[in-house]
């Protein structure tokens, strides 16, 4: 027997029983069925005409629930016409928002217009999808109420422009969401971090600072400034900068790039910022300093470790920290960066009996917070498996 002779066919019958139903109740029963044999069937040409008309019923059914059916059912499929998905979508919240976040016959124009004339709970619906365009992004930063602001700014699929995120801090930089769902995201501009420094406060800063690269010379002087609501960890600014030679360069310029910042670095896994630092010390080249530690034996660290000027009695410390780093490997699973560096730092604390109280503690704060992170991001794994 065929296939196509047991799948059950959409017939003038199914919209007899849509009309017949007494209840929404009974109808909305029925409606479900049918929009999911429109889901997941293939259709043939009449059973699509019969599909339409259904659709058509249900979309002017006064039933909230019988409207809602027919939304939630084909939130996802491509087959519901443009037409009733714009009529779904100028419903009430409960019947338009599974469509608007969801329904993929929308286009730009559609979800632009939308926007401008639905309500804060709609407008929230279309900031949640899962890719927002340059120009969709943009609309609802300048015209978007805050609940849809917020949303998209959580959003890792909303495309940002400087011109997004300019307007998005013009009229909610001081909302502590759209703050932290800013800085939540993987990636912001460097010049829309730096923005943000004077927005932020506490904790928020904190994230900030520790997240996204800042300007260097800007690192450098929250570094060296007495705020009271946090200092910029440098040892964070150098793995994220994009030009780690001009960072270092000028850490040395402003006195900060000192042999305890070195190590910690190294402690933390930051091997090309350790790099780069004895490069910028000793005066050679980062390529041969690279030789020196990772490929020249034990007399090669302890040359470019002499040049560049570090005292002889860290080099042990500094020796076997390196043999851990080239001992510890990434697992290639997400977020395996911030698991390398927890390894890394719970080996150095395990071979090393004389490390200075500061650096022990600054090592401590690092374990705890890459664990954290980690651990964070395997939650996450696993809540979006379940």
């Amino acid at each position: 027997m065929s296939v196509q002779s047991i799948r059950p066919q959409l017939t003038e019958q199914d919209i007899e029983r849509l009309m017949r139903g007494e209840t929404p109740e009974q109808r909305a029963s029925v409606a479900h069925r049918v929009c999911r044999r429109i889901a997941l069937d293939v259709l043939s040409d009449r059973e699509k005409a019969f599909a339409e008309e259904i659709m058509a019923i249900l979309a002017d059914d006064a039933a909230d629930l019988v409207r809602r059916t027919l939304a939630v059912t084909l939130r996802n499929s491509p087959i519901l016409p443009r037409e009733i998905a714009l009529k779904l979508a100028r419903d009430i919240e409960a019947v338009a928002i599974p469509v608007l976040q969801d329904s993929p016959v929308f286009t730009d124009e559609d979800l632009i217009e939308l926007v401008l004339a639905v309500t804060a709970a709609k407008q929230a619906a279309i900031a949640n999808r899962d890719s927002l365009s340059i120009t969709l992004t943009e609309v609802i930063s300048e015209h978007g109420a805050v609940e849809a602001v917020r949303v998209m700014s959580r959003n890792e699929g909303a495309e940002y422009s400087d011109k997004a995120y300019d307007d998005t801090l013009r009229r909610f930089g001081q909302d502590e969401v759209v703050q932290a769902g800013l800085i939540k995201r993987d990636f912001i501009p460097t010049h829309i971090a730096e923005k943000m420094v004077s927005l932020v406060s506490g904790q928020m800063f904190d994230m900030l600072v520790n997240k996204h690269e800042l300007p260097a010379q800007m690192a450098i002087d929250l570094a060296g400034s007495a705020r009271e609501r946090a200092t910029i960890d440098l040892v964070e600014q150098a793995g994220r900068t994009q030009d780690l030679g001009r960072f270092v360069s000028q850490l040395n310029l402003n006195g900060r790039l000192g042999h305890s910042l070195i190590m910690r670095a190294l402690c933390c896994g930051q091997m090309p910022f350790v790099e780069h630092a004895l490069a910028e010390l000793s005066g050679v080249g980062h390529q041969r300093v690279w030789l020196m530690i990772h490929d020249a034996g034990p007399l090669g660290l302890q040359a470019v470790f002499d040049r560049a000027g570090l005292p002889r009695k860290m080099l042990p410390a500094f020796r076997a920290a390196v043999n851990v780093f080239h001992e510890t490997s990434h697992d290639g699973g997400p977020n395996d960066r911030a698991r390398f560096r927890a390894r890394m730092i719970e080996r150095v604390l395990t071979q090393f009996q004389a490390i200075p109280k500061d650096d022990l503690e600054y090592l401590l704060d690092k374990l705890d917070y890459y664990s954290a992170m980690a651990e964070s991001e395997k939650e996450e794994s696993e809540f979006d498996a379940a």
